[in-house]
């Protein structure tokens, strides 16, 4: 498998559970409504009030896992960033492309983008001969 068919296995899902690290160490999870920007960046929407902002605030290490409903499931360790300008237009716009409604919150005075870029990824699959197969970026 090659990452480019990765990256259209996590195009086609549209949650994720991601985790962060709090300042004092707690592991903490949550799950988000994901968009794959053509650069490979995987985003979210938020608001800024929420766990997982201040916790990437203060450490930008992020680690999700995509798909698991049809014995197939993909983890990432990456970095996470606030995108601003022109980067923050290219993430919106692929988020609104999978998430139209999104388009209604961006309104919202709290409201917040996050990327994230993937820095590792592992493939598994499940169905039939078990296949995994891990990419570092």
């Amino acid at each position: 498998m090659q990452i480019e068919a990765v990256f259209q296995f996590i195009r086609h899902k549209r949650l994720a559970v991601i985790s962060t690290v709090h300042p004092n160490g707690t592991p903490e999870a949550a799950l988000v409504g994901i968009a794959v920007t053509p650069n490979n960046d995987i985003v979210f929407d938020t608001l800024s009030t929420t766990r997982k902002v201040v916790n990437l605030a203060a450490q930008p290490a992020v680690a999700l896992v995509v798909g698991w409903d049809d014995e197939q499931s993909v983890q990432i360790e990456g970095v996470a960033r606030a995108p601003e300008g022109d980067d923050l237009a290219a993430v919106q716009a692929a988020y609104f492309a999978a998430w139209p409604d999104g388009k209604s919150r961006a309104s919202l005075p709290s409201i917040t983008y996050i990327a994230v870029r993937p820095r590792w990824l592992r493939y598994s699959s499940y169905l039939g001969v078990p296949k995994v197969v891990e990419f570092t970026m």
